[in-house]
């Protein structure tokens, strides 16, 4: 039986039968419950928060993905290489929630093919790709760390106000008066907070961090409690980056969004900031898995891969450039302003 994305249940692809995931919201939020950051980087956590499983490691991208045991050879997913499973198991954090798929495999392909059919100078085997139903995609789920923190942060800093000053010019033998603008800078300090909750930070290195950050946001209010239910009929990549790695990345993230509040808080026409000092509190953490749809294209010996959003059909991708139809684009340009070069001459 298999996981039947937007519906929550099984169904069985030979005769049709379905059965309910088990689901209530009482045990939901026991189950998303996040666990304590220092804890866990401590190697603190409970025996029930960790688990073993059995990965499929690419050497060529890298990527580890979840496989049946009874499975010992397989294509990789991330970029189509051949490649042979590790008999042996990892232990690792176990994931504490899932966000089912919701878009199907027609659907997901339907988003892909507007995506690639909006390319310019794409090479035609390309649109052939994308107009083909024949065209495959992967059902993955890759996994995240969310991080939570109770942030409160000090700064220094200049606020810039803008005022203009009044001079003489003078032009071509002509005097005239304009506006300058001019800034005056002063010192600030002050103090800044933030909650977060839901710092998302991809825990693989198989997809480029910018093709992660481009599927966002992803509505994690739709989270479920972690059930391999969800995960039957599709695959589960392991994290290659692990906890401690994550929520550096993490912080970084959320530093980007305190300077924001800085700013905002110096006010004024521009602001110069010199230096955050942050404290983060409260700190968790959880390991999640989010859905996305993936196909991978080879052109020319090099492999382009292109991901769907699981849950809003957002496109992310690589793409090849077709030397022809630049070439002929810039070939036509050169001619039409040969054209009005011409005309303009002839006038």
């Amino acid at each position: 039986m298999r996981f039947a994305p937007g519906q929550r249940r099984l169904t069985c692809q030979y005769c049709g039968h379905e059965q309910d995931i088990p689901y209530s919201e009482g045990e939901r939020e026991t189950a998303l419950e996040a666990y304590d950051l220092r804890e866990a980087l401590a190697n603190h956590l409970p025996p029930q928060a960790m688990e073993e499983h059995r990965v499929l490691s690419c050497s060529n991208c890298g990527a580890q993905v979840e496989f049946d045991p009874a499975q010992h050879a397989a294509q990789c997913p991330f970029c189509g290489s051949p490649v042979v499973t590790d008999t042996g198991t990892q232990r690792q954090i176990k994931p504490g929630a899932v966000l089912p798929f919701k878009l199907t495999e027609r659907e997901a392909h339907d988003a892909m093919r507007g995506w690639l059919g909006r390319l310019w100078f794409a090479p035609n085997k390309l649109k052939d790709y994308a107009r083909s139903d024949g065209s495959r995609l992967d059902g993955l789920y890759v996994p995240y760390w969310s991080f939570d923190a109770d942030t409160r942060s000090r700064y220094r800093g200049e606020r810039g106000d803008a005022y203009y000053e009044t001079r003489t010019v003078t032009r071509n033998g002509k005097t005239e008066t304009e506006r300058v603008r001019r800034i005056r800078w002063t010192p600030v300090s002050g103090r800044v907070a933030r909650d977060f909750r839901d710092m998302l930070v991809m825990a693989s290195q198989s997809l480029p961090r910018n093709f992660a950050h481009a599927l966002e946001p992803w509505m994690l209010g739709e989270l479920a409690p972690y059930n391999p239910q969800y995960l039957s009929g599709f695959r589960a990549e392991g994290y290659t980056v692990q906890l401690p790695e994550g929520h550096v990345i993490g912080v970084q993230r959320m530093d980007e969004v305190i300077r924001q509040d800085v700013r905002r808080d110096i006010g004024g026409d521009e602001q110069r900031v010199h230096s955050v000092d942050t404290d983060h509190d409260n700190e968790k953490f959880k390991h999640v898995l989010l859905p996305i749809w993936m196909a991978a294209y080879r052109y020319r010996d090099k492999s382009y891969r292109f991901i769907v959003n699981g849950q809003t059909g957002k496109v992310q991708g690589e793409r090849p450039w077709s030397a022809w139809k630049i070439a002929g684009a810039v070939v036509v340009a050169l001619i039409v302003a040969g054209v009005v070069l011409y005309v303009t001459q002839g006038r």
